[in-house]
């Protein structure tokens, strides 16, 4: 047959999604690289593995039953069709009626988010938890508490009826994430040695900070594909609006943390400008398609700031939060999905389809109410259900590992090795003479 217009457009869409999803799924690479710079050595390949495994978890339960329960044809609460999805069944998704992409590459592209909002959630598991609770909770999540939410405001629910605005999912993938991330810091309880007798808190810096920076740097190249690619279409070139307005947003979040951080400690410290970026990236999520170039970089100030000093007061009120994920993604997940209420013009948002203006620019306060009880009613919900989920859990078969497998690390009492064993070996034998220590290296 010979291309028509049409055709050519859908094939052109098709491509750009698809590269959106495989971007989107390399922040994978990103949260392995972040979440193991970020931790101690004695866990490191752990962190890095888990990875792996909960992807592919998650990718089989979505398949089976998240893909249907977010998006398929159901009532306000829940999608009630389009299980065990086989690739071509588009007559299951309303949601995706005007989209011209392939429903096999919208399946990609929304997987791609679930595992992107389990791997926030796994940051207050870190260091601590055993490895069946990643089995587990993997499907649990996949199927009992992300669905409900991206249902709700995606998939046709009643936040959608109501118009709430989360383009890319500052709510949907981010607030859930680092909301389960808080109860699991919650029920695990801090890590051996963080806190002292009086309350003050141990500072246990992370073991490589170029891990750390290579992380961000991934996730920040990644997101262009989780904001951008959410315009399910590049034809109209409004993919890239949204990406320089993510990258402006992303901007102004590393300098306002950094800057922020050494006004208050006298140094500019490195993790609060990573920290400053993810939480730019959080909240510029929801309203990236919404909003005024120099509102983003205002969104993204905001952001970097607050995340640094909810930070600290989460670290002071006794919350070991390994890697700052509800700083970073529930914090900053909260604001984003406010600044539509307050940022988005009537010009952006008649050409999304989606809600009102916000107040800044004559919509009232009626905008910035819908955010507010969409955020309201997606929190209350994963916040009892996790809770549900992890306490049963944890009464039955326990959600940590022991303390001399916490103090040997996840690496070996887990896998069994390292994830560097050079370091638990003798060195080798050197030749006569050498003046090299030869005893043996231990890690501490």
């Amino acid at each position: 047959m010979e291309p028509t217009v049409a055709s050519l457009s859908s094939a052109i869409d098709a491509t750009w999604v698809m590269v959106s999803a495989i971007l989107v799924i390399l922040m994978q690479v990103g949260f392995a690289l972040l979440e193991a710079g970020s931790t101690r050595m004695k866990n490191a390949g752990h962190v890095a593995g888990k990875t792996v495994l909960t992807f592919g978890i998650c990718s089989i339960a979505f398949w089976a039953f998240g893909f249907g329960l977010t998006f398929g044809d159901g009532n306000s609460f829940i999608g009630l069709s389009g299980f065990f999805f086989d690739g071509m069944q588009k007559d299951a998704f309303s949601a995706f009626s005007a989209a011209t992409v392939p429903i096999s590459i919208l399946f990609l592209f929304q997987l791609a988010f679930a595992a992107v909002s389990l791997a926030i959630a796994w940051g207050g598991f870190a260091e601590r938890a055993k490895l069946s609770i990643y089995f587990l909770f993997s499907v649990l999540f996949t199927v009992l508490i992300y669905p409900v939410v991206g249902h709700w405001v995606w998939g046709g629910g009643w936040l959608a009826q109501l118009g709430m605005q989360d383009f890319a999912g500052s709510t949907v993938v981010h607030l859930q994430g680092a909301i389960v991330a808080l109860v699991a810091t919650i029920l695990l309880k801090p890590r051996i040695g963080k806190y002292n007798r009086d309350g003050s808190s141990n500072l246990i810096p992370g073991h490589n900070q170029v891990y750390s920076v290579l992380g961000v740097l991934f996730l920040w190249i990644g997101w262009f594909g989780f904001n951008a690619g959410s315009t399910l279409g590049s034809t109209s070139g409004f993919f890239g609006y949204i990406a320089v307005t993510t990258n402006l947003a992303t901007a102004a979040g590393a300098v306002a943390a950094l800057a922020i951080s050494w006004i208050v400690m006298g140094k500019a410290d490195i993790p609060s400008m990573l920290n400053g970026v993810l939480a730019a990236l959080v909240a510029i999520t929801a309203s990236c398609a919404f909003v005024d170039p120099w509102a983003a970089v205002v969104i993204g100030s905001v952001s970097g700031i607050l995340t640094f000093y909810t930070s600290i007061w989460f670290d002071r009120m006794g919350i070991d939060d390994p890697v700052f994920a509800f700083s970073v993604h529930g914090v900053a997940g909260i604001w984003g999905t406010l600044s539509t209420g307050l940022f988005a013009t009537p010009e952006l948002v008649e050409k999304v389809g989606v809600g009102s203006p916000g107040l800044f620019y004559g919509g009232g306060l009626h905008q910035l109410g819908v955010q507010a009880l969409g955020l309201a009613g997606s929190a209350l919900y994963v916040f009892v259900v996790a809770f549900i989920i992890l306490y049963v859990l944890k009464v039955t078969i326990g959600l940590r590992v022991t303390e001399e497998e916490e103090v040997v690390g996840l690496d070996l009492s887990e896998h069994g090795g390292y994830g560097y064993p050079e370091l638990l070996q003798p060195e080798r034998a050197r030749p006569t003479g050498s003046t090299q220590s030869s005893t043996s290296h231990f890690l501490t």
